[in-house]
């Protein structure tokens, strides 16, 4: 026996006892070695430090679970991730790998709930390709080791297009109060749902335009809407609240390039986005042309497609008027986006087939891991300084954000202050009008008066935040960026105080990400 056959050989007996199991057995299996892999894929940074949005999340999380939705009016989220990852740390502990881990839940979780998606709404080619894309994405990989929301979002805007098929395409009423639930949650986890709530709205008008049977999709439309909106409805005041108060001033507006990138960053980037467009493309094509578009396939890809664009186009819409632009919110995208790319891989044959084994390769080898290790500094400066701080020592955030992460790596009975004068609550960014607020408070009087609660020998530790590029052209980015050096001069000539540290040294090196900590005592 040749050494290529021998080893063929000894494969069969295996291969032959997998087939012999039963099918749903086979499929458990073949699903679990994909999150077996992903698993490994998505827990190289677990324990990476975490960054000033992190920081936010756990400070919020931190309150009591009935105060947080009331701390959030000073924040502009709703409450369902910080409340379901208030009881995850109460369970599993504070540490950056114990809140990651919760994000890395849901992103393994979208395996077998990508899967039988697929599989409800394409068939079971489309189900294991959806089942691949889930497994390796590297938008989610990115996000599964991260303490923020985004993981679950994803999650739940595949749970939401998927019911909106089966509910309002294939006619299956029995999804309906599943497709209300998945909306209502994704509306409770992000405000970018709202705009995939839109799409959805877009999808059913389309259906509705060639339906034989409108008054009874109406009917289903009402009933299933009219619980979200009741279900949604407690939480509209704080939603109103926010939407005049908190904002986003630290983002601008988005041009046409900016969403083309963004979109093309959730597949890995042009490349990959470029061959993935072209196969679904051209899968999409094949099942509109020989299912036609009032055919459930046809009707299928119309409403995948309707509620991607439409959700997309409304955000960028929304963007200009009132920006609120990143690119980790079009994690609500992510459903259609890898619902739609699954069908249309699964209808392209040979070339669906080789697109989605380059996609799997380069995804494989995208896990972005410098990235995610290197988003702050934070953790790093703080053990640099802290063994100086005693309780009632005062620290100052000029980047008022910076202030919950920094919260969580320095000591304990320390005072707190931003630029704005002292914070009550450490823990929580309080967005509301802030930027007006900044501009009202001049650095002279403002630093004047904190200075004057140090008594002598106390010290003063100046959170300045590291400007890497000229980005920050955003109204509060710019006034930060303003505010900062302000800052450091006025402390800087005070009479009454002597600089003592300045870290990180950045002389000559790469700056970082994060934060330059400026230590001064009370002569």
């Amino acid at each position: 026996m040749s050494t290529i056959a021998a080893p063929l050989h000894r494969l069969r007996a295996p291969v032959a006892r997998f087939r012999a199991l039963p099918l749903t057995l086979r499929v458990a299996l073949a699903i679990a070695f994909l999150a077996g892999f992903s698993l490994a894929l998505r827990t190289q940074a677990i324990h990476a430090r975490y960054w000033i949005d992190e920081g936010l999340s756990v400070g919020i999380s931190s309150h009591p679970l009935l105060d947080i939705p009331g701390v959030l009016r000073q924040d502009g989220s709703p409450p369902l991730y910080y409340l379901l990852l208030g009881v995850w740390m109460k369970v599993f502990g504070h540490g950056e790998a114990d809140t990651h881990a919760l994000s890395l839940g849901f992103a393994i979780l979208l395996i077998p709930v990508a899967f039988a998606a697929g599989r409800a709404i394409f068939g079971g080619r489309a189900a294991w390709i959806a089942a691949v894309l889930a497994a390796l994405n590297p938008f989610v990989t990115y996000y599964a080791q991260e303490t923020r929301m985004y993981s679950l979002v994803v999650l739940l805007s595949v749970a939401v297009t998927s019911t909106f098929v089966l509910a309002f395409v294939q006619r299956r009423r029995t999804w309906l109060p599943a497709f209300a639930l998945a909306l209502a949650l994704v509306l409770y986890t992000h405000n970018w749902a709202l705009f995939l709530a839109m799409g959805t709205v877009a999808a059913l008008a389309a259906l509705i335009g060639i339906a034989e049977d409108r008054r009874a999709l109406l009917r289903d439309a009402v009933l299933a809407y009219g619980a979200v909106a009741l279900v949604y409805l407690p939480w509209a005041p704080s939603l109103l609240f926010q939407a005049r108060h908190t904002g986003a001033p630290w983002s601008n507006p988005p041009g046409p390039a900016t969403a083309m990138r963004a979109v093309t960053s959730l597949l890995g980037g042009a490349a990959p986005a470029m061959a993935f467009a072209l196969a679904v493309g051209f899968g999409l094509v094949a099942v509109v042309a020989s299912d036609r578009v009032r055919s459930v396939p046809g009707r299928t890809v119309l409403a995948v497609a309707a509620i991607g664009v439409t959700a997309l186009a409304v955000a960028w819409t929304v963007s200009q008027v009132s920006p609120a632009w990143a690119l980790r919110y079009l994690a609500v995208l992510v459903g259609p986006l890898l619902l739609l790319g699954a069908g249309g891989l699964a209808r392209a044959g040979t070339l669906g087939t080789v697109v989605v084994v380059l996609l799997a390769v380069f995804w494989a080898n995208n896990t972005r891991v410098d990235a995610l290790e290197s988003k702050s500094n934070a953790h790093t400066a703080a053990v640099l300084v802290r063994d100086r701080l005693e309780p009632g020592d005062l620290v100052v955030a000029t980047h008022p954000e910076q202030g919950p992460v920094m919260h969580v790596y320095l000591p304990d009975g320390l005072r707190w202050a931003n630029a704005m004068g002292p914070v009550a609550d450490p823990q929580v960014m309080d967005w509301r009008d802030v930027l007006e607020r900044l501009r009202a408070a001049r650095p002279t009087p403002t630093s004047d008066a904190l200075v004057r609660t140090l008594r002598p020998g106390q010290r003063l530790l100046l959170v300045q935040p590291i400007i890497r590029s000229g980005s920050w052209r955003a109204p509060w980015t710019k006034l930060i960026r303003r505010r900062a050096a302000q800052w450091e001069r006025v402390l800087d000539d005070d009479p009454r105080l002597a600089r003592t540290l300045a870290v990180p040294r950045l002389r000559g090196r790469a700056l970082p990400r994060g934060v330059r900590l400026v230590l001064y005592e009370r002569r």
